[in-house]
């Protein structure tokens, strides 16, 4: 699990293997990632997009850019939050992932809420 707090923003994440998906014939391994978004500042804050940096055990990168998260470009008040689930598909066993959401204030002032980076791990597999 990780957890950081950005400027009042706490973004917490959960990953979970999904062996049903994966295939390690292919190869080819699911992951799911929970995510939960909580505004702890004083502040009206509206996620505006994503990054993602996507690292296999191979070395391979993929970053991921685009609007929102699943559709959405949720809005929060204090205390407010939004859970959201997504996947990621790795050719290995293991890899690392980290980001930030693009976040506004209703003043329009911007900033990074980051993401501190997780890991992508089949259950009992070396790394």
């Amino acid at each position: 699990m990780s957890n950081l707090l950005t400027k009042g923003i706490n973004i917490q994440v959960e990953p979970e293997y999904i062996p049903q998906r994966s295939d390690p014939t292919k190869p080819i391994y699911y992951f799911a990632y929970h995510i939960t978004i909580t505004n702890e500042s004083e502040k009206i804050i509206q996620l505006i997009s994503r990054y993602w940096h996507i690292t296999d055990s191979n070395g391979n990168v993929e970053e991921i850019r685009g609007p929102g998260v699943v559709g959405k470009q949720p809005k929060l008040k204090k205390g407010e939050l939004f859970k959201y689930t997504s996947f990621c598909p790795l050719p290995t066993e293991f890899g690392v992932m980290y980001g930030a959401f693009r976040m506004v204030r209703d003043s329009g002032d911007s900033f990074n809420a980051r993401i501190k980076p997780f890991k992508l791990a089949v259950p009992f597999s070396v790394n």
